[in-house]
């Protein structure tokens, strides 16, 4: 038989350093599950289920229906959505943005991170990554070939870095810091405290500190950006995401924040990659933007609020133990000492329970005895997912 053509061409040798995403892998098994007809209810993913506000909706079809409005779009965003996002800023952060020069329109957090890995790393140079932390972090400074160098989060600390133990490492060949407050996936909340630390370690150490804040309108009653703190625009970025705060994870809308050199650099990146985003999705987004206090209480405090009641209990007839205290869009808890570790509570509860929640080692070694609930799936659907468990452990007993 003729061997296939493709038999000897392999992939890059940087595909060798990282896996499939885990959710793109498990998602398979569980619609494979679903087809097979067990209904598996899915707590894991953290994409809301509820639609954006009506105007924002309004705004996308009333630009779609433009003629010219199909074509290329600037990559460094339409003008609408910059002032939107600097007013989103100004209102609430108190933050100043210049929207022409210290704002870049981004396709989603995600991409930001490669468009910044790119305009500031060089291979073989080090990046800090938070142990635990969004593998994105990990993989994407990986392919780029980066060294990732993990800082330790404890739960002791609120989940807040331990600057005494960066203090002691060796920063040499540092560029770039990565933080996500509040925190994915422990719920650890932003404190000024936290991010005045970090302008002052970034400033002595010449590292770019970039903090990922797309979670601070979760069930958070203070929301705080690093820029607040005095000179953090000189050697600090900030994302922040459409995805969670306005239930907009599709339409794939983000933004990052700095000086205007820096935002230069990211966008000869980002210039050379795409080819900006459609105007409907540009001019819907800072329609978006515009929503009033209201809008975010039902959405992200009504809504979320009822279903971390029943998270709660979830993680309570595991066994499991939580800081009430911890915000944002999931519920973290450790789990008991009887499980060797997260994913054989995960899957016992896969297989017998028909529910799906993450297991925290996915997001590194300190997340190994930690579980993650989603508190984005209806309310019902939340409600019969502890149903489940509590007849699973009741079985057990």
């Amino acid at each position: 038989m003729e061997n296939n053509q493709h038999d000897n061409i392999r992939p890059a040798d940087r595909l060798g350093l990282v896996s499939e995403y885990y959710f793109s892998r498990k998602l398979k098994e569980v619609a494979r599950l679903n087809a097979e007809g067990k209904d598996i209810i899915s707590l894991a993913i953290g994409s809301p289920d509820m639609p954006p506000s009506p105007q924002t909706i309004e705004k996308l079809c009333e630009v779609a229906r433009q003629p010219d409005a199909h074509g290329y779009q600037p990559t460094m965003g339409t003008p609408e959505l910059r002032r939107a996002m600097a007013g989103f800023y100004r209102r609430w952060y108190g933050v100043e943005l210049d929207p022409d020069t210290e704002i870049q329109p981004l396709i989603g957090s995600k991409e930001g991170i490669l468009h910044v890995t790119l305009a500031f790393v060089n291979p073989g140079d080090e990046v800090l990554v938070p142990n635990p932390g969004y593998p994105t972090y990990t993989s994407l400074s990986k392919l780029l070939g980066a060294k990732v160098v993990n800082y330790d989060l404890d739960e002791a600390d609120g989940w807040q870095p331990d600057f005494d133990q960066l203090e002691r490492m060796d920063l040499s060949r540092v560029r770039l810091m990565w933080t996500n407050y509040p925190n994915m996936p422990t719920g650890g909340n932003a404190r000024m405290e936290t991010y005045e630390r970090l302008v002052s370690f970034a400033r002595r150490h010449s590292i770019v500190v970039v903090n990922d804040n797309p979670y601070s309108f979760i069930l958070n009653d203070r929301p705080i950006s690093l820029l607040q703190v005095p000179g953090a625009k000189d050697c600090c970025i900030e994302f922040n995401s459409m995805s969670k705060s306005h239930n907009m994870p599709g339409w794939r809308v983000g933004l990052c924040a700095t000086n205007a050199e820096f935002i230069s650099w990211i966008l000869k990146v980002k210039s050379n990659i795409d080819s900006g985003t459609f105007r409907g999705l540009q001019l819907a987004a800072a329609e978006a933007y515009n929503n009033d206090a209201a809008w975010h209480r039902q959405a992200n405090v009504e809504t979320y609020s009822r279903r971390r009641v029943y998270a709660e209990r979830i993680m309570e007839t595991l066994g499991c133990t939580f800081d009430p205290a911890q915000v944002g869009m999931f519920l973290w808890g450790r789990i008991p000492d009887a499980y060797a570790d997260a994913e054989q509570l995960t899957e016992r509860v896969l297989r017998e329970a028909r529910v799906f929640i993450t297991p925290g080692f996915i997001f590194g070694s300190n997340g190994r005895r930690y579980v993650r609930i989603s508190l984005c799936a209806k309310d019902d659907r939340i409600e019969e997912a502890l149903r489940r468990i509590s007849r699973m452990e009741a079985a057990r007993a």
